[in-house]
């Protein structure tokens, strides 16, 4: 299995031509009956060795973590208890970190395996992560001292703003990563951080902003969605790395947009009426438009629970209690696959009514690959 990106690759050190390349895109495209921007290709497995490293690599990792953390604990860890958290959280987490650049200049900036260097990317982050975290707890009692912390609400407000540090400083560390390895989800991963930050931060100093977080992750769901776009728009045909990372951008944006939505309208706080059932259909034909027209399917995926719930609760109040759950799984599951099958045809319906606007989007003819 080749990716996009590798075609591209193999076109630039001269290994295709680039017509030969043009001519194998239009041949997989013709002979599936759709562009081959439709299909959303991300590579995640090259093979079984991809699973295999991956494992392996997994216990080293949690092995690794497991000793640096105890070593440090003997070396700088007794005393109070943030004190020993710390410990382990700098031991653990560096050795973690470390272990994974290590082994990343191998498994991923020399054999390209797709599956390892993600699992080595989040393996590297977290163990930055917890590095700094333990920095930062292990230096508590000076900090209270410091900035005076005498209540419990600054002891709040530190603990958020010592959150939106160490997240800020984690979001930096993913952005080294990427400059030396480029794996397609450290983007998403540094904006996931980014908006940690926006969260720690916001609800540390304006306590307030405590009831409205789910209002914060929906801005910051729209603006990940939106840096997705920008990625999309500098690969319309979807044949670089710039396509992969727009991927993942798109997969970290739909939850943080549809989990504020829908938790807003209240649609798990009991029994959903017809109205409500109403308006949740409503949004999944908006988000369905919107995956449409952006060729992407990760809003419909995050969003899916909610109609679930909704079309059960609906059967459920018509008095088909005991096959409330297979009805809807009958009726969502055939809207799925219906949407699946006959995606090219609706999605040239969709980008149909955008204008010009539709130029910034992905092909909807096999002829744009040519």
């Amino acid at each position: 299995m080749y990716s996009e990106s590798e075609l591209a690759s193999a076109v630039e050190a001269g290994a295709l031509t680039p017509e030969a390349a043009t001519a194998f895109r239009n041949h997989v495209a013709a002979s599936r009956a759709t562009p081959a921007v439709d299909e959303e290709h991300f590579r995640l497995l090259s093979g079984f060795n991809d699973i295999f490293v991956a494992i392996a690599a997994a216990l080293i990792l949690v092995a690794v973590a497991k000793l640096g953390g105890s070593l440090a604990e003997a070396l700088i860890g007794g005393g109070s208890e943030p004190r020993v958290i710390g410990a382990n959280l700098i031991g653990g987490g560096a050795l973690a970190a470390a272990t994974s650049w290590m082994l990343a200049e191998y498994f991923t900036a020399r054999r390209r395996l797709a599956l390892p260097s993600i699992l080595l990317l989040l393996g590297f982050v977290a163990g930055a992560g917890a590095t700094i975290a333990g920095l930062f707890v292990v230096n508590i009692p000076w900090l209270t001292q410091v900035f005076h912390i005498t209540t419990e609400a600054h002891q709040e407000r530190l603990a958020g703003v010592i959150a939106a540090s160490a997240a800020s400083l984690t979001a930096a560390a993913a952005w080294v990563h990427w400059r030396r390895f480029m794996v397609p989800i450290t983007v998403a991963a540094g904006a996931l951080a980014v908006v940690g930050v926006s969260v720690g931060l916001m609800t540390s100093l304006v306590p307030a902003a405590r009831d409205w977080v789910n209002g914060i992750l929906l801005i910051g769901g729209i603006g990940i969605f939106i840096a997705a776009m920008r990625w999309d728009m500098t690969d319309l045909e979807r044949r670089t790395r710039r396509a992969d990372v727009a991927f993942w951008l798109h997969l970290a944006a739909a939850p943080l947009i549809a989990h504020p939505v829908f938790h807003l309208l209240g649609v798990f706080d009991g029994e959903i009426g017809a109205p409500m059932a109403t308006l949740v259909f409503a949004l999944y034909l908006f988000f369905a438009f919107v995956a449409l027209a952006v060729d992407r399917r990760a809003l419909l995926v995050s969003s899916l629970a909610y109609v679930l719930w909704a079309m059960y609760s609906l059967f459920h109040q018509s008095g088909a209690v005991e096959l409330s759950a297979a009805f809807t799984g009958l009726v969502i599951g055939s809207a799925l696959l219906s949407l699946s099958a006959f995606w090219h045809t609706m999605r040239r319906a969709a980008v149909g009514v955008l204008g010009d606007f539709a130029r910034r989007l992905p092909p909807t003819q096999q002829g744009a690959l040519a």
